[in-house]
């Protein structure tokens, strides 16, 4: 909504919530936001208090409101009927039922979201059996979300395409493709009804999560012999019919759309009597938690088969660069099976939150880890007197450090175990590191030598 606000001058957006301290935090003049996304400032900037507003009046941005976004969370449930596979729509649910309650006009209410197929039709059926006006004035659309953290503000600047879902003769829809048309090209504005357009999100998340699972397997195929998964996506990456994109090999995705999108989609298939289909896209997720697991052990196993009271440096918690989201983040599920081990845990992330971390791991794993967990504001001082090293997000900046610093600061031998591929492992093995990546055979094992 922040960049609908930058291309599209002459139209006035409120963003609501009905926490006072996060409006408060997007109204502050020191820009210290509840995310971190590039360019969001900028556009805050340029836009706030001119035609974008930040409120928790539901009932005043209701009744000024000609369109109406709906993008509420949507978690997956944690217990009752689809316990970890459905989404939870208690809040979906609330808002249409607060717009029915205060809107005195019609309405274009928009679900933009990562929600279930039939979404839509919910929000509808509230709409038209609740509030004090014809609800068959009101129309409901959908619009899903394909913009990538750290990259959504430049994704929604220049889309590969934007969805929308609703009926061909719907004065609404046209209203927004005419909106979105202000800087976005005709031709990228794909029109389509609603089942297609929620579905759409779920598949394409879905796609995208399958390929990071399928290099995946790969890299543990290339670990038990001398293959390479970095030159095996290279080749695999020219050919057109396969692409470069999402083929890097890592410690598992963490999007937790990702896992909130595919679990949708197998209890989707689940309901439909669809189960062979279901177990294929459960595969995705399966291999994702065998990922993470792998590189857990792999790190007890080198470091002579313990890790207790050895100091453990994470470089990285955030699921990936650009973002400080932690949710379902691959470091989360290491760092608990590390402490499990009884490692002694040092976590610096430039972007993510100690507070977000703590309380993503209380509510997954049920544990407070306020005194097993220590996180540092220099990723020098994550790492003295750290037996090894655990690089797991790809900033820019983990590939600039003095190496050679580290090391000598390092108790040895000192490991290095590199979940991103990002550094250049002969480089650190000069150095004296002992060397660990994902998808890269070990060049000291007995029989794989080149």
């Amino acid at each position: 909504m922040t960049v609908l606000a930058q291309q599209c001058p002459h139209v006035s957006i409120t963003m609501v919530d009905q926490s006072e301290s996060r409006i408060a935090a997007w109204n502050s003049s020191d820009y210290d936001l509840p995310i971190y996304e590039p360019g969001l400032v900028e556009i805050l900037q340029a836009c706030r208090g001119k035609n974008l507003y930040f409120s928790t009046d539901f009932e005043k941005a209701i009744q000024e409101s000609e369109v109406i976004f709906v993008a509420v969370n949507a978690p997956t449930k944690l217990s009752g009927i689809g316990a970890g596979r459905a989404q939870d729509l208690v809040h979906v649910e609330r808002t249409a039922r607060q717009i029915a309650r205060a809107a005195v006009s019609s309405k274009i209410v928009v679900e933009q979201g990562s929600y279930p197929v039939r979404t839509a039709e919910l929000v509808a059926r509230i709409l038209k059996e609740n509030g004090p006006i014809d609800a068959h004035q009101h129309e409901v659309l959908s619009i899903p979300v394909f913009q990538s953290q750290g990259s959504a503000v430049q994704d929604l600047l220049n889309p590969s395409r934007i969805l929308i879902g609703g009926s061909s003769s719907s004065k609404g829809l046209q209203k927004l493709v005419d909106l979105y048309a202000t800087w976005v090209p005709r031709e990228r504005i794909l029109t389509t009804n609603q089942w297609s357009a929620e579905l759409s999100k779920l598949v394409a998340n879905a796609m995208l999560a399958q390929r990071i699972s399928s290099i995946n397997a790969v890299s543990a195929l290339c670990e038990k012999t001398a293959a390479d998964v970095t030159e095996i996506a290279k080749a695999i990456g020219t050919d057109d019919r396969i692409g470069k994109q999402y083929l890097k090999a890592g410690v598992g995705f963490g999007k937790s759309r990702f896992r909130k999108d595919i679990s949708s989609l197998v209890y989707l298939c689940e309901s439909l009597g669809l189960y062979e289909c279901a177990a294929y896209w459960n595969s995705v997720i399966r291999i994702n938690e065998f990922q993470k697991q792998r590189f857990a052990v792999k790190i007890v196993r080198t470091m002579f088969h313990t890790v207790s009271h050895k100091k453990i440096a994470m470089l990285g918690y955030a699921f990936k660069k650009n973002t400080g989201d932690v949710r379902d983040s691959p470091s989360m599920y290491i760092l608990h099976d590390l402490l499990q081990e009884e490692g002694r845990i040092h976590v610096y992330d430039p972007k993510a939150k100690r507070s977000d971390m703590l309380s993503e791991l209380q509510s997954v794993f049920g544990i407070n880890a306020e005194d097993l967990v220590v996180t540092e504001e220099d990723p020098y001082d994550a790492c003295r007197d750290a037996h090894a090293i655990l690089l797991l997000t790809d900033w820019d900046e983990f590939q600039h450090y003095d190496y050679g610093r580290l090391y000598q600061n390092m108790a040895k031998p000192a490991f290095l175990f590199d979940g991103r591929n990002l550094l250049d492992h002969d480089a650190l093995r000069r150095l004296g590191f002992e060397v660990h990546g994902i998808g890269k055979h070990d060049p000291d094992d007995i029989g794989l030598q080149d």
